[in-house]
């Protein structure tokens, strides 16, 4: 992968890096997740039966095969996927140059925390702060306990850490520029480790390494378990790292499309008529003797009167404001069709 991205960078190896070619490694995982968050979303709604847990589980999966993916990269190449891409690899944040492959234990588990486990933990705060203010924008509140108050307090401080998080990243990226920085993000102090060129002895290197352990090694049966096991576990990260190397650009293709910016344009050729209602629940399957009204000012889950009626966007369905409530809240889908629903697709119907 490396040889395929070493026309991107300059051929010097120990040249100071540009600020373009670190910031185009980011760009390139950044991209990844939401193309691929669109496809499961995708699965999950052409079929919620089968695929629905692919997207209620979507982040736990996607930290799983990004610590594989990365735990392959930094073990072998001594560099993340993207920076492997782009021929970089990490080295000792010293100030001498650059040194042959392979990281420090210590370096290697700092590096593979910052670049799985932040990510992760900011998306999961990043929901809980979306979550808080969609149950504010509502009418349900609940008992103000101590720890809810500290609760509260610690979402309502995050959106200062953020900023604190971003000032601190563009200060670090400014000194990069201008060389009084050897790193251009904070992660990379963090883990002690800084960015340079691949040369072709570290290229070499790794081919040896390959080589190396694809010979299986004599020893005991649970030594030859423990390779075999672990020979799994790299035929897995490389094929990962392959197909992501084949289908970066499709991925960035898809990132794009279903950008904001682009909604209008995919909207306009993607949207589809509105589903039929499901069959048990169509006129025909109504007594005779029961009129429209009545069968239609029910609600579908407490088989009651709507009190306080508010229509479900993803399906079109009507139910008490309570009951789809803490329904969707639970459970993440439309109680009558079981399409994947949130609670911003609740609209409260409101009587002239």
């Amino acid at each position: 992968m490396a040889e395929a991205g070493a026309h991107l960078t300059s051929t010097a190896a120990n040249e100071q890096l540009s600020i373009f070619e670190v910031l185009a490694q980011e760009s390139l995982m950044a991209a990844v997740k939401p193309a691929l968050r669109h496809a499961v979303k995708v699965l999950a709604e052409s079929n919620p039966s089968r695929f629905g847990f692919l997207w209620q589980c979507f982040d736990e999966l996607y930290l799983l095969l990004d610590l594989l993916l990365q735990n392959h990269f930094l073990s072998h190449c001594s560099a993340s996927f993207s920076e492997n891409f782009y021929g970089l690899k990490r080295v000792s944040g010293g100030r001498g140059l650059p040194v042959g492959l392979g990281l420090h234990r210590k370096s290697h588990w700092r590096s593979l925390l910052l670049l799985c486990l932040m990510p992760y933990l900011r998306a999961k705060l990043e929901a809980m702060l979306a979550r808080q203010r969609e149950e504010e924008d509502f009418s349900i509140r609940l008992a103000q306990t101590r720890s809810q108050k500290l609760y509260r307090a610690a979402v309502a401080a995050y959106p200062y850490v953020s900023s604190a998080w971003q000032t601190w990243v563009f200060c670090q990226q400014l000194l990069f520029v201008f060389g009084a920085a050897r790193t251009h993000t904070p992660l990379l102090w963090l883990a002690r480790v800084r960015l340079a060129r691949l040369s072709q002895q570290d290229i070499r290197d790794m081919e040896l390494k390959t080589s190396r352990t694809d010979n299986p090694a004599a020893g005991s049966l649970v030594q030859r378990a423990m390779q075999l096991t672990s020979q799994a576990v790299r035929g897995v990260a490389v094929s990962l790292s392959t197909s992501l190397s084949l289908g970066v650009f499709f991925l960035q293709f898809l990132e794009w499309w279903y950008s904001s910016d682009n909604q209008s344009t995919a909207k306009a050729l993607t949207s589809l008529p509105a589903p039929p209602p499901p069959l048990h629940l169509q006129s025909s399957s109504v007594p005779a003797d029961c009129s429209e009204d009545s069968g239609s000012a029910n609600c579908p889950l407490c088989r009651r009167l709507h009190a306080n009626a508010t229509v479900l966007s993803t399906s079109g369905f009507v139910f008490c404001y309570r009951c789809i409530y803490t329904y969707v809240k639970a459970n993440h889908r439309c109680p009558v069709t079981g399409y994947p629903s949130e609670l911003q697709h609740l609209i409260k119907i409101y009587s002239p």
